[in-house]
């Protein structure tokens, strides 16, 4: 390939990133896509400076996407500055091209910004702009790289603020099917957040705290009601229950599940019981919540039901998981479960699985800027000086009606859930060297 190609998966929270032409170019760079401030260390940490923050008591993150879309685009821009900086990738943007994944259901005037950016602001040679999901056919999500991806496929992704449920049917999305559930990582960690400041500690402002405690400690119960009345016999002593020791970030110690060594005087225990489960638990029954929609297994088995009947075992025998959510210990079983009771008995439903969910889309994307015929999917800035976002439209594949976009509600929505108010607070960005110009863009009862 004559320039090297920038690999981007623009994660809402965290932004997956490399160039084809590197060496360890399968292992993305991992960047935060927020501007952080400490109150403990009192600096402003932009993107990929957050690696040097030492202190993450009381972080307020500035984020560029709100409720999955990309609306901060001052914030958004200060974090890809320091991505095309010398510090990370080294890119020369006017001789590369750029590989970006946005938001299911896009929006056409956001997609005219990303474009205005890519091609005015960083003066890229060419760029090619689709969802994560569409990348997975080029990726090994359900086999080997030697073997064709399977005809039709159901891509879950579950990420920072969504679950969309896809199905993929000769490598274009069938839009028509596509489903979205409400919930998503933001959503199950403010939702902690509330039920241990009630239970135990005031943990409101510390976001990146409960963030680790859900990594670490949360499960998907494979058994409800069994779990629940293990930890109502004894809420402190139980199987299920586990300490974790919160940070001591004065002396630099991290937070962490107590083994068997002892407990301090001045450490702060959080006793995680029913919460290990109950939190993950919205992803199959959103009701707990107020969120008036169908759970995940609904969800698919919705998807599939709008399909053509006759490829519709396809779709149950290819379902594959993809987005840091969908790591959550147990998880698939729990899915795979509920998904049995829901499929006809003559199909067969098997759920593959990806090494790293959080990585699996960037790595699909990687194989994609590879192959051969990669160029003629591209948007080239002389096509784009000639039409405008005009050619943008023309060459990428796009959803063509907002029909079906979320999954139904079964009863009319009273509200949002109190855990989907956004907990951000605006954070000033400190002025960086660089370009001149400076572009922003339009800114139930428990059944079982």
């Amino acid at each position: 390939m004559g320039s090297p190609v920038r690999n981007k998966n623009n994660g809402a929270f965290t932004i997956k990133c490399g160039l084809t032409n590197s060496g360890d170019s399968s292992s993305p760079r991992l960047v935060t896509n927020a501007v952080v401030r400490s109150k403990g260390d009192k600096a402003t940490y932009i993107g990929h400076e957050f690696d040097r923050c030492r202190d993450f008591s009381s972080l307020h993150y500035r984020l560029p996407f709100e409720k999955g879309y990309l609306v901060d685009w001052d914030a958004q821009k200060a974090v890809w500055d320091g991505i095309f900086s010398e510090e990370v990738l080294r890119v020369n943007t006017t001789e590369s091209s750029l590989l970006i994944t946005e938001p299911y259901f896009n929006l056409p005037n956001l997609q005219e910004v990303y474009d205005q950016f890519v091609f005015e602001e960083y003066e890229f040679a060419s760029y090619h702009r689709c969802s994560p999901a569409a990348l997975i056919p080029y990726g090994n999500l359900y086999g080997s790289s030697s073997s064709a991806p399977p005809e039709c496929m159901l891509v879950v992704d579950s990420g920072f603020s969504f679950t969309h449920v896809v199905p993929i049917m000769g490598s274009s999305i069938v839009w028509s099917a596509v489903k979205r559930l409400d919930i998503g990582g933001k959503l199950l960690t403010n939702q902690l957040k509330e039920l241990v400041s009630f239970r135990q500690w005031n943990m409101m402002d510390e976001t990146y705290i409960m963030s680790h405690v859900k990594e670490t400690c949360c499960y998907v119960s494979t058994s409800y009601r069994r779990d629940m009345e293990i930890c109502r016999e004894n809420p402190r002593k139980n199987d299920i229950v586990q300490e974790y020791i919160l940070p001591d970030f004065s002396a630099n110690r991290q937070g962490h599940i107590r083994k068997a060594e002892d407990v301090g005087e001045t450490d702060q225990i959080l006793y995680m019981n029913n919460e290990r489960f109950s939190v993950p638990e919205t992803m199959f029954y959103p009701s707990d919540i107020g969120l008036q929609q169908l759970g995940l297994p609904g969800a698919i088995a919705y998807s599939i039901s709008l399909l053509p009947n006759d490829v519709q075992g396809m779709f149950w025998a290819n379902i594959g998981l993809i987005g840091g959510t969908t790591k959550i210990p147990g998880f698939r079983d729990r899915l795979l479960h509920e998904l049995r009771s829901l499929a006809p008995i003559d199909v067969e439903v098997i759920i593959h699985t990806a090494a790293d969910a959080m990585t699996e889309a960037y790595k699909s994307a990687l194989a994609f800027a590879r192959s051969g015929d990669f160029s003629s999917y591209v948007v080239t800035r002389a096509e784009y000086q000639e039409s405008g976002s005009n050619a943008s439209r023309r060459r990428f594949k796009d959803w063509k009606s907002t029909d079906n976009e979320k999954c139904p509600d079964p009863y009319p929505r009273k509200g949002k859930a109190p855990m989907q108010e956004s907990d951000d607070e605006r954070i000033s960005i400190p002025t960086r060297g660089g370009r001149a110009r400076n572009r922003t863009g339009p800114s139930g009862q428990r059944r079982r």
